[in-house]
């Protein structure tokens, strides 16, 4: 069984999901979070593009930093200050500013092809 790509999208339940407003231009390239500007429904519109794209070769998990910051993402905080909310793939934090369906699609077409290429 091939590797799976693990996304974790990591931020505040009550952030945005962007530095950008959230109108019609859909630049971020989602549709069922609109209008909420919202972190949340960005993840779960989000999550349901890239699982009917890829299946089950990644996985998607939501961290909220609320009530508790887990040592793993309190370190990448410490080291790196990336705005909220930011996104971790196979444990690398990559650098995207927002929840954007292309930019996520671009990262997980790079390792996939990784994953993909014999050894």
């Amino acid at each position: 069984m091939a590797e799976k790509v693990v996304i974790e999208i990591v931020g505040l339940a009550d952030s945005s999901c962007s530095p950008f407003p959230c109108d019609n231009t859909r630049s971020c390239g989602l549709y069922d979070c609109h209008p909420t500007g919202k972190l949340v429904p960005a993840f779960e519109a989000l999550k349901k593009e890239l699982i009917s794209q890829y299946g089950d070769t990644i996985e998607i998990t939501l961290t909220l930093i609320d009530k508790e910051i887990p040592s793993r993402i309190r370190d990448i905080i410490a080291e790196n200050y990336p705005p909220i909310p930011f996104v971790i793939i196979n444990g690398t934090l990559v650098p995207m500013g927002r929840i954007s369906l292309p930019l996520m699609q671009k990262e997980i077409e790079k390792r996939m092809k990784g994953i993909m290429q014999p050894s």
